[in-house]
């Protein structure tokens, strides 16, 4: 069942759109607590949002924009604001459509129907879906996933990234410059704690499919993937 989840603080029309959806056949979670959004979108991992610009806390720009450091699920922006400037600024922070308010709901049902096709169904891109293994372990970049034997450890997208270039340049050194420029457009900007936070977080990874001390550091040059695993276990 696909999971639909919205963020809107106005309650009225956030249970008006999820009766509305639940009719037919989606699961819909409706987000009640605004200080920290990311966290309820990392238990659901919704197959789409539904996001307004208005928020408590932080605006829908925002929430997108950390939406899209983790995921390329579809987001749809639901909102009262209808300057062409709102609309580019959705779209340019991550969103893929715009619905303005009042709406008809059976336009945000046919527009979500049309992007989970466009995401996951009979019109979604049909190429043959990326995978990297090492000694059985095995990365998917798209789903952010790493698996080995029947053990699965859920990735961020920088995690991802982080795990794809090691196995890449396996059994050579992925330098710290190599890696800052796969996760980051702007590196100036990048402070150097930043990739050590994402590299123990890899590591945390690892440790959930009971693999440790698979990433070493190398000094003054920057990581390798170390098989500390027995590629038979299952």
């Amino acid at each position: 069942m696909d999971r639909i989840m919205i963020v809107e603080d106005d309650i009225k029309i956030a249970n008006h759109l999820s009766a509305y959806i639940e009719k037919y056949g989606y699961e819909v979670i409706v987000v009640k607590e605004f200080e920290n959004i990311m966290d309820l979108f990392r238990n659901v991992r919704p197959h789409l949002l539904l996001l307004d610009i208005n928020l408590p806390s932080y605006d829908g720009y925002y929430w997108c924009r950390q939406v899209r450091k983790e995921s390329i699920c579809p987001v749809i922006f639901i909102s009262a604001r209808t300057g062409d400037m709102d609309q580019v600024m959705a779209l340019e922070n991550g969103g893929d459509d715009f619905i303005t308010k009042p709406f008809h709901p059976d336009i945000v049902m046919a527009k979500i129907r049309s992007h989970l096709r466009r995401a996951y169904g009979e019109y979604a891109a049909k190429f043959e879906e990326r995978m990297l293994i090492q000694n059985g372990l095995s990365l998917y970049p798209e789903r952010l996933e790493l698996r080995f034997g029947k053990k699965v450890a859920q990735l961020t997208k920088k995690e991802s990234d982080i795990i794809e270039r090691l196995l890449e340049r396996y059994p050579r050194v992925a330098g710290r410059q190599d890696l800052l420029e796969k996760l980051w457009d702007d590196q100036a900007y990048v402070d150097e704690n930043t990739l050590n936070v994402n590299i123990t977080r890899v590591r945390k990874k690892f440790s959930e499919l009971g693999i440790e001390d698979a990433v070493e550091t190398v000094r003054g040059a920057g990581y390798r993937l170390r098989i500390t695993w027995n590629g038979e276990e299952r």
